[in-house]
C-alpha cells in the first residue's frame, strides 16, 4: 500500500456490544481484578459468550478471587454494556462458569526473574506499532472515524438519548486517498441491532447523525448518500452473544490500526502486562507515535520480536516510509539508547502494573487520550524531543 498514491482504503470497528467485544471486556475485567490486588499477578483469561451463557477459562497466578465475586463482576460488565434481552442478560438467566486455574510452572520459570536473570518475555512473537499524521491522535483516518461513530452511538444509547438501538453494532468507513493522504469519504456502513419497533428506514434516520457528527465536514465533499449503507441485510433484532458466539481476541485488527499496518497476530485482551503480545505492542505504538509527533516523518512502523524467557528484544525494525536511510538509522539508534524494551522495562516505562485494561477493550487500544489513572499511557507524546533533529 505504501507505494500507491491514489487508492481506496477501508477499516471497520465493532461496538462494545459485539459478542467478541463482550468477551474482551470480561477478560480484561478479570485482568484488572487480579492486578488491583497484586500488581504483579499473572493472568491469561479467555472468555466465551453465547446464548445466556458465559464461560471463563485460562491461567492465573496471584491472589485468590472467589467465583461468586467474579460472577458478580461479569454480570456488571454485561449490565453496563446494556444487555437485558431474552437470549442474553446480566440477570440470573445467563449462566456463568469459571474454569480459571493456576499458571503453568514451566511458563513461570521462563518468565520469572531469579538471581542475576532478568524477567523474560512471557512468550515468543512479533509485535508492531504504527503512527501517522492523518488525525490529531496520529491514527489512520478510516479506523479512527469508524471507532468514533460507534462510541458516540453507545454514549447516547446508554444515556437514553438514542432509543430503539441495541448494543451490538458495527461500522465501516472507506476513504479515498489522493497523493497518499485521506481526501474524502467514499462510503460508510453501519449495522446495528435494533428493537422490533423500528424499520430499516427509521434505523437509517436514527444513525445518520452519528456518521455526520463523527467525521469532519471537509471529508464529505461530493459524498453520495447512496454510499451510506445501514443494515444492508434488513432486519437486525437478534444480536449480541445470542445471535453469534463471542470469543476473546478475535478482533485484533479492530483493536489496532484497522489493517493500515501489520499485526503480529497476538491478541491483547485477557493478558497481564508480562505478556509481550500486549505490552510490547503498546511500547511499539508509544515509540512510533513519538517519532511522528516529532514531525521527522509522516508515518512510522516499528516491529519488535521476542523469545520466551529472554528479556531483550531479538530485533527492532523501523520503517519511516520515506527511503531516507540516514534518518531511519538515526531513529533506530535513538530507540536503542533511550528505551528499555525488556518486559520489565516496558512495564516501568509505561506504568502498566495497574488495573487499567477493562476500558481498552472496545473502540481501540490506540488513538485514545491518556487518563489520570495511568490508562493509555502509551498514547503520551512526552518523548518527542528524543527524535527531534
Amino acid at each position: 500500500m505504501s507505494n500507491l498514491k491514489n487508492y481506496l482504503f477501508t477499516s471497520e470497528s465493532v461496538s462494545e456490544g459485539h459478542p467478541d467485544k463482550v468477551s474482551d471486556r470480561i477478560s480484561d475485567m478479570v485482568v484488572d481484578s487480579y492486578i488491583s490486588r497484586d500488581p504483579y499477578a499473572r493472568v491469561a483469561c479467555e472468555t466465551l459468550t453465547t446464548t445466556n451463557k458465559v464461560v471463563l477459562a485460562g491461567e492465573v497466578r496471584g491472589p485468590e478471587i472467589k467465583n461468586d465475586e467474579l460472577t458478580e463482576k461479569v454480570r456488571n460488565c454485561i449490565k453496563d454494556i446494556g444487555y437485558d434481552q431474552e437470549g442474553f442478560t446480566w440477570k440470573e438467566a445467563t449462566k456463568i462458569e469459571s474454569h480459571l486455574h493456576s499458571q503453568s510452572v514451566d511458563i513461570a520459570i521462563g518468565v520469572d526473574s531469579l538471581g542475576n536473570k532478568d524477567e523474560g518475555a512471557g512468550d515468543q512473537g512479533i509485535m508492531f506499532g504504527y503512527a501517522c499524521n492523518e488525525t490529531d491522535v496520529l491514527m489512520p483516518a478510516p479506523i479512527y472515524y469508524s471507532h468514533k461513530i460507534l462510541k458516540l452511538m453507545a454514549e447516547d444509547r446508554k444515556s437514553g438519548k438514542l432509543e430503539n438501538i441495541e448494543p451490538d453494532s458495527k461500522s465501516q468507513v472507506t476513504f479515498e486517498y489522493i497523493d497518499g493522504k485521506p481526501s474524502k469519504v467514499k462510503s460508510i456502513v453501519i449495522s446495528s441491532q435494533h428493537s422490533d419497533d423500528v424499520n430499516q428506514n427509521q434505523v437509517k434516520d436514527l444513525l445518520r447523525p452519528y456518521m455526520l457528527k463523527s467525521i469532519p465536514d471537509n471529508f464529505f465533499k461530493h459524498f453520495n448518500e447512496d454510499e451510506f449503507y445501514v443494515n444492508p441485510t434488513g432486519k437486525f433484532v437478534i444480536g449480541g452473544p445470542d445471535g453469534d458466539c463471542g470469543l476473546t481476541g478475535r478482533k485484533i485488527i479492530v483493536d489496532t490500526y484497522g489493517g493500515a499496518a501489520p499485526h503480529g497476530g497476538g491478541a491483547f485482551s485477557g493478558k497481564d502486562p508480562t505478556k509481550v503480545d500486549r505490552s510490547a505492542a503498546y511500547a511499539a505504538r508509544y515509540i512510533a507515535k513519538n517519532v511522528v509527533g516529532s514531525k521527522i516523518a509522516d508515518k512510522c512502523l516499528i516491529q519488535l520480536s521476542y523469545a520466551i524467557g529472554v528479556s531483550k528484544p531479538l530485533s527492532i525494525y523501523v520503517d519511516l516510509f520515506d527511503k531516507d536511510l540516514e534518518k531511519n538509522k538515526f531513529v533506530l539508534e535513538k530507540i536503542n539508547d533511550n528505551f528499555d524494551l525488556s518486559p520489565r522495562g516496558i512495564r516501568e516505562m509505561l506504568n502498566l502494573n495497574k488495573p487499567i485494561y477493562e476500558k481498552t477493550s472496545a473502540y481501540g487500544h490506540f488513538g485514545r487520550i491518556p487518563e489520570d489513572d495511568g490508562s493509555f499511557s502509551w498514547e503520551k507524546t512526552d518523548k518527542i524531543g528524543i527524535f527531534s533533529k
